[in-house]
């Protein structure tokens, strides 16, 4: 075996790989949504005391200034995430437990004209999943269309107009006679 294998042989012997996490859907959409929508409001509102009493202690190590720090981009640009209250995540990476314990999980949320991507990681605290780190992004969703038209490029014809929609008259039926013995 080359030495360079022999190395990272070594390496992956001396570390634990990742593995699945045991949590159902149920599961990941707690913890996402409510990981989310906490950045939310402590982004539209300017505080981040109840986002980090929702941490880890090792994600409580930053203050709450610190954290209005951390994601005042996000808080200027007055990003709105509250559309993670009603969509279906869609996962890039499965929640699965990392070495060094902690859930890690990431994803978007498929939303136009952005697309929210996330990526989460919680630590175990007292049987709990307490956040450990945050990253958020948002995204073109879908190819943008060029601003002005090519030259060489006609138009397409106009779409035709949709069709009437169905029209029923609802007539009363006539009383039916009484039959003559």
């Amino acid at each position: 075996m080359p030495p360079a294998n022999a190395q990272a042989k070594e390496k992956r012997i001396g570390q634990k790989a990742a593995r699945a996490a045991d949590l159902d859907r149920n599961g990941v959409l707690i913890l996402t949504r409510s990981t989310l929508l906490a950045l939310d409001h402590a982004n539209k509102t300017g505080n981040y005391t109840v986002l980090r009493d929702l941490g880890s202690p090792s994600f409580q190590a930053n203050s709450a200034a610190r954290l209005g720090d951390i994601f005042a981009s996000q808080r200027n640009q007055d990003l709105d995430f509250s559309a993670v209250a009603v969509l279906e995540p869609q996962l890039t990476l499965l929640p699965q437990i990392e070495p060094s314990g902690m859930l890690h999980m990431a994803g978007f949320f498929p939303s136009a004209p952005l697309q929210i991507n996330f990526e989460l990681l919680f630590e175990p605290v007292d049987r709990k999943w307490k956040i450990f780190g945050v990253s958020v992004k948002l995204k073109p969703s879908s190819p943008e269309a060029p601003e002005t038209p090519v030259a060489d490029q006609s138009k397409p014809p106009a779409p035709a107009p949709p069709p009437d929609a169905p029209s029923i008259t609802v007539q009363q039926k006539p009383a039916a006679k009484p039959a003559k013995p």
